[in-house]
């Protein structure tokens, strides 16, 4: 985009002739505001244009031959970068977080940096019983008292446990609030909002970056009842935006730049759950607006670096990229798809309470005194937490820890609660699979203590998602799905102990084989409510497969995660982070949403029929002075340009940030321009009379090919234009005049209003 400016001379019949002196493009020129959308279409032509210089150039010399390969490269390498750093940070925030959930509980005399499994590791006093009891650990009571049994030696592990929870989440939220707003909630409806143009600066920064990474490991090894998966992505998309700087084709384009962060978001889902193809699919299926073939390959590139990665820093130990890995050894039976379609149904009630439930707590902290004291209300929830979740065993470790308990399938050697079983005798007893077996009162115990954690996990998520301080949802949700899964499961394994004659048992369930897994339950519990409050479907069922190493289970999955999604769409149409992009005003095109009202074109444009006239430009007619006064009286985002006030023809589209640029440019660069010149957006510029001041031409920062839609096109096609093609306008006409303007802004108004929503709910360009 050239804006020239020009040295005046006379010509031969004293008219002042103009030479384009400077033909490079102008800082700022084709910029945006912030929170304002970008235009698609200008952006992919600007690259467009940039590729075919590149390859024409190429033709010429080696060394341009070397430059169009380099750029070529560019991307590829750019991905391995984000790769890289996303999947470093998240092994960091890992160990991080292992180590500072144990410190609420004690310390290892060996050197304080060792977490609780690390400590005990080498310890040859441990037996197999009380496997995580070693000498080289002490509990805070132990360190202090000097005992840990008896009442007083509780109360102390009690008090430090809260003290510690405080003190994690009173950081997280000092640092987030002092340093990096942005840097708290999960981060994946701005994302969402990001990757479908909108801007919004420092979302994406540095000091978020920082920021965000530090107050995560805090947040969550507070205890809270939030997981570190969603700030993952937000993390991995803040990689690949600061990366984006090192190059310029990916700098100067915000399309391009897009392209990476839909790559990123891949990378932060397989780093979060060692899932690559699942990340892949996840920025597919739920947050990629614009998402080519080119960007499939290069986000399964980076994805793969990324776990890669994280494989070599192990953060586990267990030379596995998760938590929760499993094995299970039974398959299982076709009437228990039953059971499955039940938990499905389970999780979409849940989806859809929670949704309800959190976008109503969310809406009263916006609008009552409640926003006004965010650490406060942080430190509240987090004490509530910590009073209510140190007495359950089940809820007082890490979320992480609970899942993979759930998920686990029990063994001889398991010595947990879950898996305390009365001994039968038993005949062949083999590596791997044990009949099922009666529960022992151990087991009933556990049933207790996870219903009333299932209680303690549904209410507490409600309250805590949102909040000022980095939160994923992921792991509570999968939380809440595990344990009622995993209650019906022993349920069900009993069931089929005690009734095994029955018609539904008789055929597959013999006594003394193992008929049913209820870690398997555990896990499609957790797919289920997972897909309830997200909507995901096939990015959930492969994220779960990828997660768990159960390949055979795909059918169950697959069940029960549509259950869910049928559920719950039947009790609300958004998944929550559609309901937090539109409890936050942005201005984002739902391309899910169906458009089914019978409007026209002319019914949503401004200017209406009571407002004043719609705010043009001239190409021959306006000075300087006047096009200043127009872009201080309005605070439009462009003008279109007509060919005079009387005919209204339409020649095209000027941004007003272009504008602002282009005259201050020319005021300081171009001698001789006063608010009295003339400014022209014509090819060839008229003769003036012979003292007037030098004029302005700025035709190349006007947009020649603008998209118009006549006045009564149907709006359903209007909107199908703004989510396909990702416009920021549409000019409406009548018989080539120009009758109005459409902004993506009116569209979501409309739309608001046609749904009998606060159309002012819509807050940003």
């Amino acid at each position: 985009l050239t804006c020239g400016s020009y040295g005046v001379g006379n010509g031969p019949n004293g008219v002042p002739k103009l030479m384009d002196l400077l033909d490079e493009p102008v800082p700022g020129v084709g910029t945006y505001e912030d929170f304002n959308t970008i235009d698609w279409v200008r952006e992919k032509s600007k690259d467009r244009d940039r590729h075919r210089e590149i390859a024409t150039k190429s033709k010429e010399s080696t060394l341009a031959l070397m430059k169009s390969i380099s750029d070529a490269f560019s991307g590829w390498l750019l991905m391995l970068l984000v790769g890289l750093m996303a999947g470093a940070l998240a092994g960091g925030i890992d160990i991080s977080a292992h180590w500072m959930t144990d410190l609420k509980e004690g310390v290892c005399l060996n050197g304080f940096w060792f977490n609780h499994e690390h400590c005990c590791w080498n310890s040859n006093e441990t037996t197999f019983q009380e496997r995580d009891k070693c000498p080289n650990w002490k509990s805070w009571a132990e360190l202090i008292v000097g005992t840990n049994d008896g009442p007083f030696a509780y109360i102390m592990n009690y008090l430090m446990y809260v003290c510690w929870a405080l003190l994690f989440s009173f950081l997280a939220v000092s640092l987030v609030r002092a340093f990096a707003p942005y840097a708290c909630g999960s981060g994946i409806p701005e994302i969402k909002t990001i990757l479908s143009g909108f801007i919004i600066r420092g979302y994406l920064g540095k000091w978020t970056l920082m920021i965000k990474t530090i107050t995560l490991v805090l947040a969550v090894s507070s205890g809270l009842s939030l997981g570190k998966e969603g700030p993952l992505v937000h993390v991995a998309c803040c990689c690949g935006n600061i990366l984006c700087h090192l190059f310029t084709k990916y700098r100067r384009n915000e399309a391009k730049r897009r392209e990476v962060l839909s790559a990123a978001a891949a990378v932060g889902v397989s780093v979060a759950f060692g899932a690559p193809i699942g990340g892949v699919l996840f920025s597919l299926e739920e947050v990629s607006y614009y998402f080519p073939l080119k960007t499939l390959w290069r986000s399964f590139f980076a994805a793969l670096v990324a776990a890669f990665t994280l494989r070599s820093i192990n953060p586990f130990g267990n030379s596995r990229l998760v938590l929760f890995y499993v094995e299970f050894h039974s398959p299982w039976h076709l009437l228990e798809l039953i059971p499955f379609i039940l938990l499905g149904i389970f999780g979409g009630i849940w989806g859809a309470f929670f949704i309800r439930a959190n976008i109503a707590w969310c809406r009263r902290r916006k609008t009552t005194r409640l926003g006004h004291y965010p650490v406060l209300e942080v430190l509240v929830v987090t004490a509530v937490t910590a009073l209510l979740a140190f007495p359950n065993s089940y809820t007082r470790m890490s979320t992480s820890e609970l899942i993979s308990e759930l998920f686990n399938d029990c063994g001889l050697l398991d010595s947990s609660q879950l898996c305390n079983y009365a001994n039968v005798s038993v005949t062949k007893i083999s590596s791997d699979a044990l009949p099922d077996r009666p529960a022992g009162p151990d087991v009933y115990t556990a049933m207790w203590q996870l219903s009333l954690a299932l209680v303690f996990k549904m209410l507490i998520t409600v309250v805590t998602f949102g909040m000022k301080v980095p939160s994923g949802l992921f792991i509570p949700s999968m939380a809440v799905g595990a344990i009622a899964g995993r209650l019906l499961g022993v349920g069900m394994e009993q069931l089929a102990y005690y009734h095994h004659d029955w018609v539904i048992f008789r055929g597959w369930c013999s006594p003394g084989a193992d008929c049913i897994t209820p870690g398997l339950y555990a896990m499609v519990g957790a797919a289920a409510c997972l897909g309830g409050v997200t909507r995901m479907t096939v990015s959930l069922v492969v994220i779960m497969f990828e997660l768990t190493g159960g390949l055979e289970y795909i059918v169950p999955l697959m069940a029960a995660t549509m259950t869910s999604k049928w559920v719950a769409d039947a009790l609300g149409r958004e998944g929550i982070y559609e309901a937090h992009i539109r409890l936050n005003g942005y201005p984002f095109l739902e391309s899910k949403e169906e458009f089914s009202h019978k409007t026209l074109a002319m019914d949503v444009m401004r200017p209406r029929r009571s407002d004043p006239p719609l705010s043009v430009i001239t190409q021959d007619g306006m000075s300087v002075e006047e096009v200043e006064s127009l872009i201080a009286e309005t605070s439009y985002s462009g003008f279109p340009v007509v060919v005079s006030h009387e005919s209204q023809r339409l020649v095209g589209f000027v941004q007003r940030r272009d504008l602002v640029i282009s005259i201050e440019n020319a005021r300081k660069r171009q001698e001789g321009v006063v608010s009295a010149s003339r400014i022209f957006f014509t090819e060839y510029t008229p003769p003036q009379p012979p003292n007037s001041p030098p004029p302005l031409k700025l035709r190349g920062i006007m947009d020649l090919s603008p998209f118009t839609v006549t006045d009564h096109t149907a709006m359903d096609i209007v909107v199908d234009i703004f989510r396909k093609l990702g416009l920021r306008q549409c000019l409406v006409t009548h018989n080539g005049r120009l009758l109005g303007i459409i902004t993506k802004k009116d569209i979501l108004k409309h739309m608001a209003q046609m749904a009998n929503r606060d159309p002012d709910s819509i807050l940003f360009n």
